[in-house]
């Protein structure tokens, strides 16, 4: 199985370190030359592997970790996307429903992604948290995770205790999703929570 980052701003990066705690190799790509930005994965850690845009996207399980009205770009970097895994990692805070069709915001993105199972997730905590160790006291940080697609999101789940986390399924992206994204110029009751599980 292989991963891949695209974006290599503070979430990407938050990203990044998660990865490499566990030694766990993932590519990262921006639409920059990688020679840009291979300083500041080096600086990571060795299993952060800085790419073209182009090659980061073969990659089994991709996080999307863009700016929202980025997420085009990356789209159409392949014909099809069928196979891959998508985890979007936007919020698309302050764009207008309309303009969404009225849709949450990670289906509408999973239309730009052809043929991809598309899971929510990642995208609840700054990024400052995400980058922290999720071993906390004794727990484990929670991250939400939400998809219309069940395989896939027990994919992600699976990856997420990986490297660390505590996945908590949220159900489809217009149920529980709507919990973990923007709308419009409001954000779900579950945004910006940091919880920590416990096992009992």
């Amino acid at each position: 199985m292989s991963y891949a980052i695209i974006g290599f701003g503070n979430l990407g990066k938050a990203l990044a370190k998660a990865f490499a705690r566990k030694g766990i190799e993932v590519s990262v790509a921006t639409t920059r030359d990688p020679e840009s930005f291979a300083s500041d994965a080096a600086a990571i850690g060795p299993t952060v592997i800085p790419a073209k845009l182009a090659d980061a996207v073969k990659a089994d399980i991709v996080f999307l970790a863009v700016r929202f009205e980025s997420h085009p770009d990356v789209a159409k970097v392949l014909p099809s996307w069928q196979g891959k895994t998508i985890v979007d990692v936007t919020n698309a805070y302050g764009v207008p429903p309309d303009k969404l069709g009225g849709q949450p915001s990670s289906r509408f993105i999973a239309q730009a992604f052809a043929g991809a199972r598309l899971v929510k997730g990642f995208n609840h905590l700054i990024a400052a948290t995400l980058g922290q160790d999720p071993a906390v006291q004794g727990g484990a940080r929670a991250v939400f995770l939400a998809s219309d697609d069940d395989a896939a999101v027990a994919e992600i789940a699976t990856l997420a205790e990986r490297l660390g986390f505590s996945p908590i399924k949220l159900g489809g992206l217009s149920e529980g999703g709507l919990l973990v994204q923007a709308r419009g110029n409001s954000w779900g009751h579950l945004v910006f929570k940091d919880l920590v599980k416990f096992d009992r």
